[in-house]
């Protein structure tokens, strides 16, 4: 399998059948899986955690069942009873860690789309001796708010990755869609692709609302004639996007940020020309992992850097080995 990686991390998982969670979730993508139908597995012999993952998922993004499920079979491994609850209002998720504190939790995961807003509460956590992780995005901040490690992509390089690629093949024109406007890792993502082909145009539509997505999108390359790529940060929009191509009569190509079954699906089709993935699955793995290892033994992965989990291409070479995965819910 094909995959570009600009640095190094040593990720050592032990995977075991899934067993039933405790958890809760104020807007997933999914309901928690509460069966187990896997079998029984043997988790380990360390005293029961309770740990909190919070993220900024909005309801319906397929993306968070992915990060889920590491984060539930890392929990069944290490006793852990997980805690899962999202919101993508940053006071509201501010209020989620606040509400996770109060129940006293041994660890909090924590995505930091909208950091400044999670900042003071997050020192209420470090204050109370509860360890911090952070997951997926805020990478650049992580340390400053208390976490001490962060799994997730370099959302600058994985920008660049899909920039470099781009220019290498002869598109000049990218319409960068953002999805949720003042999110730090998507508005990274647009600059990497920017640095590297300067004719980029960033668009902005309201990811709450697919028909708005769509109807956005589409007017765009509409009035956008030279338009020769768009960029979808997210699988569930990228697929819209695709929509919006065929309305609009456009030529445009369309290429893609994350993944899921029904995208790599499409690129295998040749749909859609690749994806960059930021291995969400890992992300929720590692960081309940990481908390229970700093129980275990006060270790800290990462050595005060970031544990990078992507970015990594997938296109059509290697599309069907990860739709396998894909399938299976991990990729």
């Amino acid at each position: 399998m094909t995959k570009f990686s600009w640095r190094k991390a040593a990720l050592v998982a032990a995977v075991v059948p899934m067993l039933a969670l405790s958890a809760c979730s104020s807007s997933g993508g999914k309901p928690a899986d509460t069966g187990n139908a896997a079998g029984g597995g043997q988790a380990v012999s360390t005293p029961r955690l309770k740990v909190a993952l919070i993220t900024h998922a909005a309801a319906g993004d397929t993306f968070w069942d992915i990060v889920r499920k590491g984060a539930e079979e890392a929990s069944a491994k290490d006793n852990v009873e997980l805690l899962y609850t999202s919101d993508p209002e940053a006071g509201r998720q501010a209020q989620l860690i606040q509400q996770a504190i109060d129940q006293k939790v041994d660890g909090i995961a924590v995505t930091l789309a909208k950091p400044e807003a999670l900042k003071d509460v997050l020192k209420k956590a470090t204050d109370a001796g509860i360890p911090v992780v952070s997951l997926n995005a805020g990478e650049g901040v992580s340390q400053a708010l208390g976490a001490f490690t962060h799994f997730g992509s370099n959302e600058q390089l994985a920008g660049e990755a899909v920039g470099t690629r781009l220019a290498a093949e002869g598109y000049k024109h990218p319409v960068c869609v953002i999805q949720e406007q003042g999110h730090v890792g998507l508005e990274a993502r647009c600059a990497g692709v920017k640095a590297k082909v300067p004719g980029t145009e960033i668009l902005y539509v309201d990811g709450k609302d697919m028909t708005a997505v769509q109807s956005t999108a589409t007017a765009k390359l509409q009035a956008s004639k030279d338009a020769d790529v768009i960029i979808g940060l997210g699988a569930p929009y990228t697929l819209t996007l695709l929509k919006s191509v065929t309305d609009a009569g456009s030529s445009a190509k369309v290429a893609s940020f994350d993944l899921n079954a029904d995208l790599a699906q499409a690129i295998n089709d040749g749909k859609v020309i690749f994806t960059v993935d930021q291995q969400p699955w890992l992300q929720g793995y590692m960081s309940i992992d990481a908390l229970w290892q700093n129980k275990r033994g006060g270790f800290k992965l990462g050595g005060g850097q970031s544990v990078l989990t992507g970015p990594s291409i997938v296109d059509k070479s290697n599309a069907a080995d990860v739709l396998t995965f894909a399938k299976q819910g991990i990729r």
